[in-house]
């Protein structure tokens, strides 16, 4: 029955006609480019036995962008970026493999190790950085409007602390991005993307991993983003009900054993996320269209049971192979514009 429902939802998705956009997130592990800053992971410092060169730079830059191409999204959110000139690459790297995306946006205001940016193929009207913490272990969200055919969509790109971390880390992010998100209203089309570094369900998890609740059961994703609503997830019906500042995490769009982008000791987990506002389902301008999330997994991502990350040695001393991809995987939704 239930499958019954996915395939009428999806036909209905078709016969709604309007202007598909498909957009993505991918946290792609660590790219960075080849001149020296001093904020070098060590791994990733020119020059050493490592050997993070020209070589493997060039491999890296192939093999992300091979998956980018393949996914073919209209925006894609990516995470782990050192440099704008590392992205400046890996747009060009896409190009040279088929995919042109005209505009670029960098979170670069801020002197962390890695950062946040976009790709779109729409025109972006602006791109700014909302600072989380003076703290530069903390990174900026990037916030881009886009505009889609005559249509504004605000997207909210994030990589939140680690959960080598309590909660009161990730907290300090969300707070950040909702007080933003108060004052644009929840009435306009918002998608927050990235890696939260938290669970659709963070605030269950907390009844297990006791070290990480530091804040009373209060969660970012779940209680300052209110992916809750009354104490249970958002729900569409709950969403598409007017004056709800409620958000709804598309996770509940696929079964169970698909709601992961991660794999962390031999666990799945769905650190990416792809959250939305109710100004996606109002049935007015850009709308989400239901059932169309979902992580992308093809085979060529996977080495046995684990995915295949960017592959360094076991041995000594430690190197870059030149294999592999990311520890992630992508995540992808369609979106129509009426």
């Amino acid at each position: 029955m239930i499958r019954l429902l996915i395939i009428l939802a999806t036909m209905l998705n078709l016969l709604q006609g309007g202007e598909r956009v498909k957009i993505a997130s991918y946290n792609i592990e660590n790219l960075f480019d080849l001149h020296y800053d001093g904020s070098e992971y060590l791994e990733y410092i020119p020059g050493t036995s490592w050997q993070w060169n020209k070589t493997n730079y060039k491999k890296k830059l192939h093999n992300i962008a091979k998956v980018i191409v393949d996914l073919d999204p209209d925006v894609i959110a990516l995470q782990e970026i050192e440099s704008l000139s590392a992205l400046k690459a890996l747009k060009k790297e896409i190009k040279r493999q088929g995919l042109y995306f005209r505009h670029h946006a960098f979170a670069g205001g801020k002197n962390t190790t890695v950062k946040t940016a976009l790709l779109s193929r729409y025109p972006i009207t602006y791109a700014k950085e909302i600072p989380v913490s003076a703290n530069r272990k903390y990174r900026a969200i990037l916030e881009v409007k886009l505009n889609i055919d005559g249509e504004v969509l605000y997207l909210f790109n994030n990589h939140w602390k680690s959960k080598s971390g309590p909660e009161s880390k990730r907290i300090i992010s969300a707070k950040a991005l909702r007080k933003r998100l108060d004052k644009l209203g929840h009435d306009q089309a918002i998608v927050i993307i990235g890696d939260l570094n938290s669970h659709y369900e963070e605030h269950l998890l907390f009844q297990k991993k006791r070290k990480h609740n530091d804040t009373n059961g209060i969660t970012g994703i779940n209680h300052v983003l209110k992916t809750l609503c009354n104490e249970e997830p958002t729900t569409l019906d709950q969403l598409q009900e007017n004056g709800k500042n409620c958000y709804y995490n598309l996770w509940y769009e696929l079964p169970n054993y698909k709601r992961w982008s991660h794999i962390f000791r031999g666990k799945k987990e769905g650190l990416d996320h792809m959250i939305i506002s109710p100004g996606l389902s109002d049935k007015r301008g850009i709308e989400y269209a239901f059932n169309s999330f979902d992580h992308f997994a093809p085979k060529y991502l996977f080495k046995k049971k684990y995915l295949f990350r960017w592959q360094k040695s076991k041995k000594h001393p430690k190197h870059h192979i030149g294999q592999g991809y990311s520890d992630h995987l992508p995540i992808y939704a369609t979106f129509i514009r009426k």
